[in-house]
């Protein structure tokens, strides 16, 4: 909804005049299979401005692994980690001050998942994560909006201001031991009363 991908049941969502969004969705479509690494990264452009700088394209593409001829396989011979480090690379590169990611670790290797890490912590802009990976979150994240509920609760949000590891003893402290372990919860329809 925040990218206008879908529309809500009710109400509106405004994204603000400032806001620069980058996004790539959990199934990293939109990539033409036929072109290049290098030539879905930089357009055929010799040089990139990222953000502020201006830089190699071919360096820029090799920051995210794709060193040598790896940048000349096809984008549609990618594996899902590969799609992924391009996705990513595509996701920096478009400057924004507001990062959405969508399972970002899924199928990544342990070199791009501790560059996709350092990204993250660096970044001055505000990037909203969903993920399943705790550790992920663990190591990344400043504040956490969590969805909580069970059988026995109506399922509510949850802000909390802390990496995921405080999340999860605040949760226990606040709603007991069982609260902690993974579960299902039946959801239902985000709408305003």
């Amino acid at each position: 909804m925040i990218v206008g991908l879908e529309q809500p049941d009710s109400g509106t969502v405004k994204v603000g005049e400032s806001v620069k969004i980058s996004y790539v969705d959990q199934d990293r479509a939109g990539i033409d299979p036929n072109k290049t690494v290098w030539e879905v990264v930089s357009d055929g452009l010799d040089h990139l401005e990222v953000g502020h700088n201006e830089m190699p394209s071919r360096a820029y593409v090799s920051a995210f692994g794709f060193k040598g001829p790896d940048q000349q396989k096809p984008a549609g011979v990618l594996s899902g980690g590969e799609r992924n480090r391009l996705n990513l690379a595509l996701t920096l590169k478009q400057g924004g001050n507001l990062i959405l990611l969508d399972e970002p670790t899924n199928d990544l290797d342990v070199e791009t998942l501790g560059s996709l890490e350092n990204a993250l912590v660096n970044f001055p802009g505000c990037a909203v994560v969903i993920s399943h990976d705790r550790w992920f979150l663990d190591r990344t994240c400043t504040h956490i909006l969590a969805w909580e509920g069970d059988a026995d609760n109506e399922a509510k949000w949850f802000w909390f201001e802390g990496n995921f590891g405080a999340y999860e003893e605040n949760k226990i402290e606040r709603l007991g031991i069982e609260a902690a372990r993974p579960h299902r919860v039946t959801h239902r329809r985000l709408t305003r009363d």
